[in-house]
């Protein structure tokens, strides 16, 4: 069974803050980074980075593939047009009557 987008997304996320958390957490136990914390979050990025790469393979796969099935079934799905969509075709067809020498409609005018 295949899980939706949204829970391979999470279970990726959960897994990108812990691959970051945990060695801060572990290099803010010591010491030395107690008040360079700024530089243990730069090393957790580090780690966390080289973590997500060389372990986080497949969740990443799977966020890829259900999000890109979810934007092929959106892009496929029929669509109305939208209001602005249908402005746009209006003022495009008056542009050309306008430009042909066509009449542009109604107009109030007195004689």
């Amino acid at each position: 069974m295949k899980k939706s987008a949204g829970v391979s997304l999470l279970v990726y996320s959960v897994l990108r803050l812990a691959a970051f958390l945990v060695p801060f957490g572990l290099m803010m136990l010591l010491p030395a980074f107690h008040e360079l914390w700024w530089l243990a979050a730069i090393f957790a990025a580090l780690i966390g980075v080289s973590i997500s790469v060389l372990f986080l393979r497949r969740p990443l796969a799977q966020v890829s593939q259900s999000l890109a099935a979810r934007r092929e079934a959106a892009e496929s799905a029929p669509r109305g047009k939208t209001e602005r969509e249908i402005e746009d075709e209006l003022e495009d067809e008056a542009n050309e009557r306008a430009s042909r020498g066509g009449v542009s409609g109604p107009t109030n005018r007195e004689e």
